[in-house]
């Protein structure tokens, strides 16, 4: 299926393109979340005249983005789990955790914005996770785990 991009959608294109993507990605994932619409003639049509309008919009959310990136760079997130005597936790720390303590120190985050390469954190230390602001800004935050007794 043929679709126009409305956003820049990572590992497809930049706002505008004309991709050729699987009927099922496009239907059930791009479409629905407002990234796409199928690429017909009206669709062209429309588009072409509400393109100066959708870059400012996607330019406004790259700024906002950028600008909350500054702030969130290098920040660290201290966070205490119960953990056994060798510094193994009883349990992990997810991103929902990271997310979580992030959102209750003023920052908007959402789990699905956090990166974890090596998987949860399961032992008390301090380790580096990446968060994804915009498709543009990834920025790395700190993560400290203590444990508790």
């Amino acid at each position: 299926m043929q679709i126009i991009l409305l956003e820049k959608v990572v590992n497809l294109g930049n706002l505008g393109d004309i991709v050729k993507v699987k009927d099922g990605y496009a239907r059930n994932f791009l479409i629905p979340s407002g990234k796409a619409r199928r690429a017909t003639e009206a669709a062209k049509a429309e588009f072409e005249a509400k393109r100066a309008e959708l870059e400012k919009a996607a330019a406004q959310k790259l700024a906002a983005a950028q600008a909350e990136g500054e702030k969130l760079n290098g920040f660290t997130v201290k966070l205490s789990q119960k953990a056994g005597v060798d510094g193994r936790l009883f349990g992990s720390v997810t991103n929902y955790d990271i997310a979580d303590a992030l959102t209750a120190q003023g920052f908007n985050v959402h789990k699905a914005q956090v990166r974890m390469p090596n998987g949860p954190i399961k032992t008390v230390s301090a380790s580096t996770v990446e968060v994804a602001l915009h498709t543009d800004v990834v920025v790395e935050v700190n993560v400290e785990v203590t444990g508790e007794a």
